[in-house]
């Protein structure tokens, strides 16, 4: 695990509008060198159970991904689920992967994941925070939704 700044957090904070809760580690940054994607605790503080392990902070991306959402594409990505056996399997994997990175840390002694896994896609949220904390080719729907918002952080500065 990386050590995180007294920056992390100030650029977090910001980021959120709040102070962040039972985070680890900044998992993803943008190419400007920001968090992005941060890996929290399975547990808050208080001890309530936090199943998202990584959480999008980037408010630039979780606008633009808002927009997806708002698109109807996590209908068509879910209807894809039950017509698409390998894609099918491919998520699952996804699903597996996500328990065992967070039952690494604690387990929340549960089978559910976050954003829907196995069965529907509910938050593209937390597939694309999956998706840049650990790299392509293990959420393929967090794949798919980056490969749609195409290059996000250019423009101006996302902090």
């Amino acid at each position: 695990m990386t050590t995180i700044t007294a920056t992390d957090i100030e650029a977090v904070t910001a980021q959120l509008g709040r102070a962040p809760r039972g985070m680890r580690e900044v998992a993803s940054r943008c190419p400007s060198g920001h968090p992005n994607v941060v890996q929290t605790s399975p547990r808050l503080p208080d001890g309530t159970p936090f199943p998202t392990l990584y959480y999008l902070t980037c408010p630039r991306l979780a606008s633009r991904i808002g927009t997806l959402e708002a698109s109807g594409l996590m209908r068509e990505m879910t209807e894809r689920l039950e017509q698409d056996e390998e894609l099918a399997a491919r998520y699952l994997r996804a699903h597996e992967s996500y328990l065992a990175e967070r039952n690494a840390i604690e387990s929340l002694g549960t089978e559910v994941s976050a954003g829907g896994m196995p069965g529907r896609v509910k938050c593209l949220h937390v597939h694309v925070g999956h998706s840049l904390a650990v790299g392509p080719g293990v959420n393929p729907f967090g794949d798919e939704a980056l490969a749609l918002l195409g290059d996000w952080w250019t423009g101006t500065d996302c902090a």
